[in-house]
């Protein structure tokens, strides 16, 4: 059969296994992202089906080799912990992002270093060591969402009877994550320093405009990056926002939902004067000065963090760009509601996390 009868490939951005067999050709697509895991699921899968070609219990409807869905339980007599996290991987890794699957693959290597060849049924104290050997090395944020992505897993294997009980639910609300103040919003002093020195700045003065939509329409940094022509009016008077981009990856808006709103008359006269002569609806609004999409990343530390300097103003992440926006907005006196819908938040959240800035926030009692 040669070195390697059935071979894992990357068709576009997922794997998939392909190989012949008796003068037949086969494809089958796993359905996930590339990753070590997936990889090692892969190749796998790829020794069942040559044990099979060589054994003659080849299933030509290939039904056999389809990782399971949902639905159908996978039949396993006892299965490990290490295991059953690979096999919740290759579930989510069908609808994940690869940045997803890469928070997915730092918590396998844990799952793998810690529990070995341990089986998947674990009572509360072993759960619980795993909190603690977290915990050492881990922050109490980071380690609460490691426990509640094992917890999913559980669940999601006790669903295809791989396991009897989930251990995780009490042992994730141990961790208790510390508050933490909010950032500042940026004063209209700070916001008028940061612009200036964007557009006077030698370097970086090709994101002006990008950091004036920023503050000025308070959308999310990946929603920014990821504008199109398309959405916006052909007067550029209103903007549709529905969809994200982030490192490559265009999706919808953090809450799955869009919205739609009419723009300043200074950011619509922007973005008329900055629209090229020919263009396609399909062009970003705020390209990379190469081509392509900005990387924040990149934008925040070669630019953002300088310019900052250069003016004087105390670091705040671009991000901050949107607090402040819904923060000047409700000391204008602009209805919740309305920049709740306009930001994309959630209301409840909003009044939870701006009720300081609505209507100068808790006072207190002259007493003494």
């Amino acid at each position: 059969m040669g070195k390697r009868a059935v071979k894992v490939t990357e068709r576009g951005d997922r794997l998939s296994l392909r190989w012949s067999y008796r003068g037949e050709r086969y494809y089958l697509a796993l359905g996930f992202y590339d990753s070590p895991a997936a990889r090692a699921m892969g190749e796998s899968k790829a020794n069942t089906i040559e044990g099979d070609m060589v054994t003659g219990n080849f299933d030509p409807t290939l039904k056999k080799y389809k990782f399971e869905a949902e639905e159908e339980p996978i039949k396993q007599v006892q299965i490990g912990v290490v295991e059953l996290f690979q096999h919740f991987i290759a579930y989510r890794g069908k609808a994940a992002t690869q940045r997803t699957m890469v928070k997915y693959e730092a918590l396998s290597k844990k799952v793998l270093k810690h529990f070995g060849n341990q089986g998947a049924e674990l009572d509360d104290d072993r759960a619980d060591d795993f909190r603690l050997w977290l915990s050492e090395t881990l922050s109490p944020a980071t380690t609460r969402e490691y426990l509640r992505l094992m917890g999913s897993c559980w669940e999601w294997g006790a669903r295809k009877n791989l396991v009897s009980t989930n251990p995780w639910g009490d042992v994730t609300k141990r961790i208790k994550v510390p508050p933490k103040q909010q950032a500042r919003p940026f004063s209209e002093v700070e916001i008028k320093a940061i612009l200036k020195g964007f557009g006077e700045s030698e370097y970086f003065a090709y994101y002006y405009d990008f950091v004036r939509f920023l503050f000025g329409a308070g959308c999310r940094i990946s929603e920014a990056i990821g504008l199109q022509w398309s959405h916006l009016s052909e007067d550029c008077g209103k903007v549709w926002i529905g969809e994200s981009l982030s490192r490559g990856v265009r999706k919808a808006t953090k809450t799955n939902r869009a919205r739609e709103f009419r723009l300043s008359h200074n950011l619509q006269a922007m973005l008329l004067d900055r629209r090229p002569e020919q263009w396609r609806p399909s062009d970003l609004v705020f390209p990379a000065i190469g081509g392509g999409a900005i990387d924040d990343h990149n934008f925040r530390n070669r630019a953002w963090v300088k310019v900052l300097k250069e003016v004087g103003v105390s670091y705040r992440k671009p991000s901050n760009t949107r607090h402040s926006f819904i923060s000047h907005a409700l000391a204008k006196g602009l209805n919740p509601m309305s920049i709740a819908k306009m930001a994309g938040h959630d209301p409840e959240v909003l009044f939870d996390h701006y009720a300081a800035d609505i209507d100068q926030g808790l006072q207190l009692p002259e007493i003494i």
